[in-house]
C-alpha cells in the first residue's frame, strides 16, 4: 500500500479565487448534489420501488445502476473535490495488487470547504449504515430475492467508506489497531472516572 500527497495543482478547474473563499460556502454545487443524489436515490428508489413497479427486475437494475454511478463519482469525482482525497488499486506487472491512497499536501487544506467536508463524510457514514438495515430486514422478512440487492448496496457503500477513511488516516495504519487503540483509550477513561468517583 503506498501513499502519496499529489501535487498541489487545481482540481478539476479549481483556481486561486476557489482557494480565497470561505471555508463555509459549498465551492462546487455540482459534485456536492451529485455526491448526495445517487445514495439517497437508490435507499429510496428501494423503500419504495414496490409502491411504484411491480416488477422486480427493473427495480434492480435501477438500483444497482444508481449505485454504481455513486461508486464512481464519490471515488473519482467528489472525494477529490471535496475533501481532496482519492483512492485506487493498480496491478504491476507481476500481477500483485496495490492499493493507493492520495491525499492533498497538508499545507494545501486550507482550499477545503468545511461545509463541503461535512456533506462528503456525512453522506459517506449515513448511507451504509442503511443498507446495513436493509439486509438485515431482509433477511428477517424472508425477501430473500432482495438480498444481492442490498449486499451490492452495502459492498460498494463500504468500499468507498473504507477507502477513504484510509486515505483520511494515513494508507499504511491499521484500522483494526486504531479502533482497538480507541477502545482501550475510552475504557480506561470509564475507569477512572469509577475510581475518581468513589
Amino acid at each position: 500500500m503506498q501513499r502519496q500527497d499529489s501535487q498541489d495543482a487545481p482540481l478539476f478547474g479549481e483556481d486561486d479565487d476557489h482557494i480565497r473563499r470561505s471555508k463555509f460556502s459549498v465551492r462546487h454545487p455540482l459534485a456536492s448534489f451529485f455526491h448526495l443524489f445517487f445514495r439517497s436515490s437508490a435507499i429510496l428508489v428501494y423503500l419504495f420501488c414496490d409502491i411504484f413497479s411491480s416488477r422486480f427486475i427493473a427495480c434492480m437494475v435501477t438500483i444497482i445502476l444508481l449505485l454504481s454511478c455513486d461508486f464512481w463519482t464519490v471515488k473519482n469525482v467528489s472525494g477529490r473535490l471535496l475533501v481532496g482525497l482519492r483512492w485506487w488499486n493498480q496491478v504491476d506487472d507481476d500481477g500483485k495488487s496495490h492499493w493507493v491512497f492520495e491525499s492533498k499536501r497538508t499545507d494545501s487544506l486550507r482550499a477545503i470547504s468545511g461545509a463541503e467536508s461535512r456533506i462528503f463524510w456525512l453522506g459517506l457514514i449515513v448511507c451504509p449504515i442503511f443498507w446495513v438495515i436493509f439486509v438485515f430486514s431482509t433477511i428477517f422478512s424472508f425477501k430473500l430475492k432482495w438480498l444481492a440487492v442490498v449486499i451490492m448496496g452495502l459492498v460498494l457503500q463500504w468500499a468507498n467508506l473504507y477507502g477513504y477513511l484510509r486515505c483520511k488516516m494515513g494508507g499504511q495504519s491499521n484500522l483494526t489497531d486504531m479502533a482497538r487503540n480507541y477502545l482501550g483509550v475510552q475504557m480506561f477513561k470509564q475507569v477512572m472516572k469509577k475510581t475518581e468517583s468513589l
